[in-house]
């Protein structure tokens, strides 16, 4: 009794021994290699397998090298997917797992060209649509750098490093110089580091290449078609010819500025007042008292409440006075314009300068403007 008390124990733990060796045994394991459409492997790709039968999820991820693994597979049914940053770029449905190791690997390549062929594509219409993905792929990756760089040169622009700007820019430029955009804001860095410059002929250098830059964003942008799809095209060449004006105006271009913004002006209705008034201001500066007169008059009939535009003209119609003895005798509707700025704005930026005006020509200043009439009681 004792004996076969003793054996029917040895038997027990002979069992127990051998049941960590019969679940193991009863496990599978999965590995593969995950690829893109361009044949490169996806790194830090999550590999989803979705039991079928028993709900469990293992989820996996891709290495250096595009492969994942792993032990201890329950068997059955698994739909896989793999995913990017928790994009699903393909999946494979009723996947078998048994005890021996299960290779799956994901080549998007290979996988589109089977789809394409059994929807009746042939091999040169799959050719033409990988390389479209492909070169679809290259333009967000090229996209993303430029993004970069415009960001560093703002931030270098803020921070008044032009220098560093102008930089970033040529770099963005070398890989890629078919972005209006780019030549844009290189104009703008060039253009506003010539203000610090000390060094005219430095100063007059970066003005030209800032000139330059401008009219390369806007060949750029008059041939683009994709451009021209753009519902605000029309403004943002208007804005680039308004910052070459600009250039042309500091390096004594006068006409060459009033064509730029009489441009920007035909391109963009709606500012078509600011661009004018800014020819205004540049024929003021350069002494051409007439035209300036003529281009403010165009603002105030674009919009009539712009103050600034009848002071300037006021201005310039001081310029046109003449001396009587002692007295200035000023054009006739001088002193309405200085009157309609004091009417706009009675406390205005240039409130005192034109009541000094109005004074030098001898005329009455009108006080009441920006104050309220009191009702007189009967």
């Amino acid at each position: 009794m004792k004996k076969q008390f003793i054996l029917s124990l040895l038997l027990a733990l002979v069992v127990g021994m051998n049941v960590p060796q019969l679940f193991a045994q009863a496990m599978g394991s999965v590995k593969g290699v995950a690829k893109d459409s361009d044949g490169n492997v996806i790194v830090g790709a999550q590999v989803e397998w979705f039991g079928v039968e028993t709900g469990r999820k293992y989820e996996l991820k891709t290495n250096n090298k595009g492969e994942y693994f792993s032990l201890g597979i329950t068997p059955g049914k698994y739909n896989v997917k793999l995913l990017k940053d928790g994009k699903e770029l393909w999946h494979i449905n009723n996947v078998s797992v048994g005890v021996d190791e299960v290779p799956l690997d994901f080549d998007l390549k290979k996988e589109q060209t089977n789809s394409a062929q059994a929807a009746g594509m042939s091999a040169e219409q799959v050719k033409q649509i990988q390389a479209q993905q492909a070169q679809a792929a290259k333009e967000k990756d090229t996209v993303k750098s430029l993004n970069e760089k415009l960001t560093a040169a703002k931030t270098a622009s803020d921070a008044g490093d032009f220098d560093t700007a102008i930089a970033t820019l040529t770099e963005a430029n070398q890989m890629d110089n078919t972005r209006d955009l780019i030549w844009f804001r290189l104009g703008d860095a060039y253009r506003m580091s010539a203000l610090k410059q000390t060094d005219p002929a430095e100063k007059q250098k970066r003005l030209e290449t800032s000139a330059t830059d401008y009219q390369k964003a806007i060949e750029l942008r008059n041939n683009s078609e994709l451009a021209k799809k753009d519902a605000d095209n029309n403004a943002k060449i208007a804005a680039y010819y308004n910052n070459l004006a600009e250039v042309y105006s500091k390096s004594n271009k006068i006409d060459d500025a009033v064509a730029s913004y009489g441009k920007a002006a035909e391109l963009d209705p709606t500012h078509a007042s600011q661009y004018m008034f800014n020819t205004g201001a540049v024929l003021t500066n350069a002494g051409k008292v007439d035209q300036a007169i003529v281009a403010f008059d165009k603002v105030i009939a674009a919009d009539p409440n712009k103050a600034a535009a009848y002071y300037w003209k006021g201005v310039n119609m001081i310029g046109k006075a003449t001396l009587k003895g002692d007295k200035m005798v000023a054009p006739e509707g001088t002193a309405d314009a200085f009157q309609k700025y004091l009417e706009l704005e009675p406390t205005g930026t240039f409130a005192q300068p034109a009541k000094d005006m109005l004074a030098s020509i001898g005329a009455s200043i009108e006080t009441q403007y920006g104050t309220k009439k009191k009702n007189v009681k009967k």
